[in-house]
């Protein structure tokens, strides 16, 4: 019952996570954004005390049911393990001495990545970004090109339910950190079932911690037990030694497994200890550890890593020297300290212009979000990527604030401009400006050239995107690596009738 349990919860609240990060039409509510909330290194860096003390507590209460459960990570292991439990007909798991020193390693250098500002560094071992990071890069192209292949077979019946989506690649870098992690992990749970969660994973170590100590646990009584070795040949975390009855609960992520193929009833979920239990000792410098962790990711790490800025140019290329990082992230310290690449800010923009960096914001901001105009611009009433960030990279913004916010500068290049070039007039930069930082001023012949007001400008791209000059716009926003405020008059705001094409 405990196992079915478990397995539902688990299933529940991975696919509705899954289902909302690919959901592009909007149909689950933005409610389902708190589902990201609930994971161990975002609540540290948000400092979302509920999420921390909530999950503290069920780890000292019931041990590593968070791995289990909530974890989305762990349901793609149980998954991958689960197949290659039906197609390897031989005996899966035993016993496995852990492998501390590795573990503990990985944590350290986490906590050296954290401090020293290469937060990015963490979001490769954390369960919950490299989730994530697989579901947008890998798993969100295949649910378009179902869409799109849905809406050709529709269409040719006349209807339109389905509506065409653009599939392009946001980052070769990124895909490939998720095909590789995709695969490393997969593989790892095919042949040993939890040895990632149990060997690399910096939060399934720091939890063991605690599910040492846990109230509730998986326990065996030595009376009952035939010595069949059932369940440690079931036990996916390797953790059970059936010869000494000994349990590793600091591997154990209470799956119930051994509980279900045990037909002796000798293993139980209890807080009562059997007559005879055999428990190693408290590891107290590990504990003391524990705390000075808890301390150190609490504390905003200092960032070191920034790399300088070119100066900038107006040469003929329109090439922007500084990164412009997305609304409410107030620049690019913050988001910097505390962005794990988990890019679920990428997947829910609605018109898809965040993307992956790669050196774009030095080496400390590798996969880090940063806004690019190919494809699209910001809406100025839109502030979902704020709105969903999990680790308080990006700070909740309303329309007012947005309005107000200046994410980057907007610059003219003249001599790229077709009203120079080809003598024709234009003014689309201007119509998409919703501050009139860009205005039209007289220029010659009866034509109308582009004047920019840097001051006023919220950096939104409307007029990069919809510059028709080519191969170079003459019109582009340069990023700013710490976020101002505008004052605008009113008869300055114009009134901006968005439609579906996002202006």
């Amino acid at each position: 019952m405990l196992r079915k349990l478990r397995i539902a919860l688990s299933v529940s609240f991975t696919v509705l996570l899954t289902v909302y990060l690919i959901d592009f039409t909007g149909t689950l509510p933005q409610v389902f954004k708190e589902l990201a909330r609930w994971q161990v290194i975002p609540a540290l860096l948000s400092l979302n005390l509920l999420v921390i003390i909530v999950l503290t507590l069920l780890t000292f209460i019931t041990g590593r049911l968070y791995c289990s459960t909530l974890c989305p990570l762990g349901f793609f292991q149980d998954v991958v393990s689960r197949v290659a439990s039906f197609v390897q007909k031989k005996k899966r798991f035993r016993y496995q001495k852990s492998l501390n020193w590795l573990r503990w390693l990985v944590v350290v250098a986490c906590v050296v990545a954290f401090t020293t500002g290469f937060t990015f560094l963490v979001g490769f071992f954390d369960p919950y970004s490299i989730f994530m990071r697989m579901s947008v890069h890998m798993l969100k192209p295949v649910y378009l090109a179902g869409n799109n292949l849905m809406e050709l077979i529709f269409s040719n019946f006349g209807n339109h339910t389905f509506y065409k989506m653009s599939i392009y690649l946001l980052s070769g870098f990124s895909l490939g950190v998720a095909l590789f992690g995709f695969l490393v992990i997969g593989l790892m749970a095919w042949r040993n079932g939890r040895i990632y969660c149990n060997t690399i994973c910096p939060v399934g170590t720091t939890l063991g911690l605690a599910g040492k100590a846990a109230f509730v646990k998986i326990r065996i009584d030595e009376s009952k037990c035939n010595s069949c070795g059932a369940c440690g040949r079931r036990c996916k975390s390797s953790c059970i030694d059936t010869k000494t009855h000994f349990i590793d609960y600091s591997r154990c992520v209470v799956c119930f497994d051994c509980i279900d193929v045990c037909s002796q009833s000798a293993i139980r979920f209890t807080a009562k200890k059997s007559k005879i239990s055999v428990q190693t000792p408290v590891d107290n410098s590990k504990r003391t550890f524990l705390f000075a962790l808890g301390a150190t990711s609490l504390a905003a790490g200092k960032l070191i890593a920034s790399s300088s800025v070119a100066p900038f140019s107006t040469k003929n290329k329109a090439k922007r020297q500084v990164p412009i990082s997305p609304p409410g992230s107030t620049g690019h310290d913050n988001l910097l300290s505390k962005c794990t690449s988990c890019h679920l800010c990428v997947s829910k923009c609605p018109t898809g212009i965040i993307k992956p960096a790669f050196t774009e914001y030095g080496a400390g901001g590798v996969m880090q979000p940063m806004l690019n105009f190919e494809h699209g611009f910001c809406n100025y009433d839109c502030s979902i990527c704020s709105d969903v960030c999990p680790t308080g990279a990006l700070l909740p913004l309303n329309k007012e604030h947005k309005h107000e916010l200046q994410i980057g500068q907007v610059h003219f290049v003249s001599e790229n401009c077709i009203v120079v070039t080809d003598g024709t007039h234009c003014g689309a930069c201007s119509e998409h400006c919703p501050t009139q930082a860009v205005s039209m001023v007289p220029y010659k012949n009866g034509l109308d050239i582009p004047f920019t007001r840097t001051e006023i400008c919220v950096g939104c791209g409307g007029c990069e995107y919809v510059c028709p000059a080519t191969p170079h716009k003459a019109i582009y926003v340069e990023g700013i690596a710490k976020h101002q405020k505008i004052v605008l008059e009113k008869a300055e705001k114009k009134e901006i009738e968005v439609n579906d094409f996002g202006f």
